[in-house]
């Protein structure tokens, strides 16, 4: 393997594990509290559009712009997160951190109707859409420019390969966490990446790139901190000025 080779490779195996990575949680946050029946079909339907867009278009995709698709999908999923977040604020404010293992009677968010939680359908569906094609332009873009289009293939599917063996192996230990807790964690991070999405779609340019991330979802946790105080303040009777 040449140099030029490898650094390919790793290029696109690094850039598309941070795509992935986000791709999984939102997969894994939304199966573990909406339900995995609809969520896998979101996610299958999602990759088979992935599949045909590429298959059609091919390396025509490096020309398309990403923006408005991320507005869209990032206002949706931030319209989602802050619902769930208002959710999971009143539910550890009401039951702590330790939270209930079941929910209790009305507080359940997963599915039990008869069809199909089209919820969960679309935020999966959305979800491997955008991080899919995010890694496509990844490997088109790198792979093109280096005249390395099949490292770049391989060190993108190696990062998706990965990513999702070890999400699949977390997904048995995310289902035991507290409903409270979890439906909390979700709408902090749906909320976060709508916002980075969102914005982003809006033209704005991150100074710290995807790490801005981490600053977002620091600074709603600390938010959602404070909005919890509150709750349990008003629940034990005292003023905000007590």
């Amino acid at each position: 393997m040449t140099a030029g080779v490898l650094t390919v490779f790793i290029t696109t195996f690094l850039a598309s594990t941070v795509e992935a990575v986000e791709m999984v949680t939102i997969v894994i946050g939304v199966g573990a509290t909406r339900g995995w029946r609809a969520t896998w079909l979101g996610v299958g339907a999602g990759l088979g559009i992935l599949v045909v867009v590429i298959a059609v278009f091919g390396l025509a995709l490096s020309s398309v712009p990403i923006g408005p698709l991320r507005l869209v999908i990032g206002f949706l999923l931030l319209v989602f997160g802050l619902q769930w977040l208002r959710k999971g604020i009143r539910r550890v404010a009401a039951h702590g951190f330790a939270g209930l293992q079941t929910a209790a009677p009305g507080e359940t968010d997963r599915w039990t109707g008869p069809g199909i939680d089209w919820t969960a359908f679309v935020l999966a569906l959305k979800g491997v859409l955008l991080e899919g094609l995010e890694i496509a332009f990844i490997v088109i873009s790198v792979g093109v420019a280096a005249h390395e289009l099949a490292a770049a293939t391989v060190g993108a599917t190696a990062a998706l390969v990965i990513t999702a063996a070890v999400g699949a192996a977390l997904g048995g230990a995310v289902v035991r966490v507290p409903r409270s807790f979890l439906q909390l964690v979700v709408g902090l991070l749906l909320t976060t990446f709508g916002t980075f999405w969102s914005l982003e779609g809006l033209g704005v340019e991150w100074p710290a790139g995807d790490l801005t991330l981490v600053v977002l979802l620091a600074f709603y946790a600390a938010a959602a901190a404070a909005f919890i105080g509150l709750e349990r303040r008003q629940a034990l009777g005292l003023s905000p000025g007590t």
